[in-house]
């Protein structure tokens, strides 16, 4: 490591240390690099520059971030959870239920595991407590573990900067998680199940039955986004980005004149919110735009790949070391970051050691979202903590069982990879 080097760590180490954001933490340590090494520092703004303005893909991102915030502030995502009610409601633990199906209806709309949380999620908690159906650490586990899913099932936020790094087909992405996806929810419903007739929980009421029909047709528009976003995708009707931007205008659509359900006041709010978010994400993208220019010129991609060739790890065993590593940095650092700064290091190693990329990324993201309610630094645990005031201790004791039933379902999506890559296959995909 040279002498640069190692003082560009030392200034974002420091920095974080002292409590600065990540991102601006890696921009100054850029810039000390730049300086250290005798090159302009005015460098650290032309690969941003060039990085964001050339990708045209980043316009997702704000696209779905303005997409999940509609949403959630219209009654869209109530007529969703009358719906979840309706179909899954009076099984026993019932509103567990509503609350993973909800989480996977959402996930279809959202792509964001935070907009999940802190907006559905807040809802189904609600529910849950009211008249002591559920304890509260309970429901907000629950609510916390399902979120994970947002960003696996399409859109995917995450998705579409892995697909910036990796350089792999956006729409093979989005349709690979589709499996692993419903297959985490599954796993979620089953043990929320048991957990149910362990604790005893009472069954809910059915809905009448002559009243499904009203509620289906209510949620109905809402339930459409999905299957216009896939079938603009595979379709070939639009791109990943193009489709974002369908997302956000039916979502404004069906808020504004479908629901009427938004005003002009609460609509401003909402891109106000969106620009702040979107901000946000993108300084993180910046910031590592510039930092993976100084990992190449260090040409560290390529030391990694060889150090682990050197190593002479199987594929498998290389996975699992990854899903340690990404376990681990998931509970420290933001989603964006892992996937911008640590992800292109271990792409040349993949491809030597012949694995595939799309079944790479879905991985690593199962990875990250589970670090996401990890305890102590899970993100996912303060959002929750923050909407619902449910104290902390309480949430974390009710989310590490649900920890430990989303890490099986990643030991079973690391085993085989034909869970993941089995749908694109049927698409056309080579991998």
């Amino acid at each position: 490591m040279s002498f640069e080097f190692s003082l560009c760590l030392l200034v974002v180490f420091s920095l974080a240390a002292f409590g600065a954001p990540i991102a601006i933490s890696m921009i100054v340590g850029a810039i000390a690099y730049l300086a250290a090494s005798g090159q302009d520092i005015a460098l650290a703004g032309e690969q941003i520059i060039q990085g964001i303005y050339g990708s045209f893909i980043l316009l997702a991102v704000p696209l779905f971030i303005v997409a999940a915030n509609i949403m959630n502030a219209g009654t869209i995502s109530e007529r969703l959870l009358n719906f979840c009610v309706a179909v899954v409601g009076h099984l026993r633990g019932g509103l567990g239920h509503v609350n993973v199906v909800s989480s996977l209806i959402f996930s279809g709309m959202s792509g964001s595991a935070v907009a999940d949380a802190a907006g559905v999620g807040k809802v189904v908690i609600e529910m849950m407590v009211k008249g002591n159906r559920y304890p509260p650490g309970y429901a907000a586990a629950i609510t916390a573990a399902s979120a994970t899913i947002g960003p696996i099932i399409p859109p995917s936020i995450p998705m579409v900067i892995y697909a910036l790094v990796s350089d792999v087909s956006i729409g093979y992405l989005f349709i690979a998680g589709l499996v692993p996806g419903l297959f985490m929810g599954v796993v979620l419903m089953a043990f929320n199940a048991y957990q149910a007739r362990r604790l005893n929980i009472a069954k809910e009421p059915r809905t009448p039955t002559k009243d499904i029909p009203k509620v289906a047709w209510q949620a109905f528009p809402a339930l459409m986004m999905p299957a216009i976003l896939l079938y603009g995708i595979y379709g070939g009707v639009t791109t990943p980005t193009e489709a974002a931007a369908v997302a956000a205008a039916y979502a404004l659509l069906l808020a504004a004149t479908v629901y009427r359900s938004i005003t002009l006041k609460e609509l401003a709010n909402v891109f106000k919110q969106s620009a702040l978010s979107s901000a946000s994400v993108g300084l993180v993208i910046s910031a590592a735009l510039i930092f993976n220019y100084i990992v190449s010129t260090e040409n560290i991609p390529t030391a990694v790949a060889n150090t682990l060739v050197a190593w002479d790890l199987s594929p498998l065993q290389f996975m699992l070391a990854i899903n340690v590593l990404f376990l681990l940095l998931g509970c420290l650092l933001d989603t964006a970051t892992v996937v911008l700064v640590i992800v292109p290091l271990l792409i040349p190693a993949c491809r030597e050691l012949g694995i595939d990329l799309v079944y790479f990324g879905v991985v690593t993201l199962v990875n990250l979202m589970i670090g996401m309610i990890t305890p102590p630094y899970g993100i996912l645990l303060f959002v929750i903590n923050g909407t619902t005031r449910i104290p902390l201790a309480d949430i974390i004791k009710g989310v590490i069982p649900f920890t430990g039933v989303l890490l099986f379902a990643l030991a079973i999506m690391t085993l085989f990879p034909d869970l993941i890559l089995f749908v694109p296959r049927l698409f056309g995909y080579m991998g």
